[in-house]
């Protein structure tokens, strides 16, 4: 049987897996976004915000005795590897790239949404306190996509329907 303390540490480790995940994502999409800057500036500030939740993280699993998990983190960055590659290769890939980083949004909200519950269950406060300082940093990043996401629709068809070569990225 598991103890709700292992699972927290389990789900903690999933949560910074997820959050070097994002770091690589960010870091790639923003290396390639040319012309579009106000969502390049946007994805660069969350790439800060990912950092620090990054160490967020490690603090509570070096306080509950544990560490993040090398597995696990390297799933993660092949899976960010992978899409940026597929990025590349699609016209499109600033309405993609955008698209996709909303749903990712959306899965560290309900990451951080499941990591407090648990924290509360165990009666961990600081744990509770640094998921909750998070998920806020998550929220804004995903209303930010959704509500950019038209304005990001809007450029890429007109540059494309004028055959610009900054329509992709």
């Amino acid at each position: 049987m598991t103890k709700p303390n292992e699972h927290l540490v389990d789900w903690l480790r999933d949560a910074y897996a997820i959050e070097k995940q994002a770091e690589s994502m960010l870091k790639a999409q923003s290396s390639r976004l040319e012309h579009y800057p106000e969502l390049r500036q946007r994805i660069d500030q969350h790439l800060e915000e990912t950092l620090c939740q990054q160490a967020l993280l490690e603090g509570c699993l070096d306080r509950l005795g544990s560490s993040p998990s090398a597995m696990k983190d390297l799933t993660g960055r092949i899976a960010a590897f992978g899409q940026a590659v597929g990025g590349m290769t699609m016209t499109d890939e600033v309405v993609r790239g955008a698209m996709r980083g909303y749903v990712f949004e959306q899965a560290e909200l309900a990451s951080y949404t499941a990591l407090i519950a648990a924290a509360r269950a165990v009666g961990d406060a600081k744990a509770v306190q640094c998921c909750e300082q998070m998920l806020p940093q998550e929220l804004e990043m995903g209303r930010w996509l959704l509500d950019y996401l038209p304005d990001i629709v809007a450029a890429y068809m007109s540059r494309s329907a004028d055959g610009r070569d900054d329509a992709k990225r």
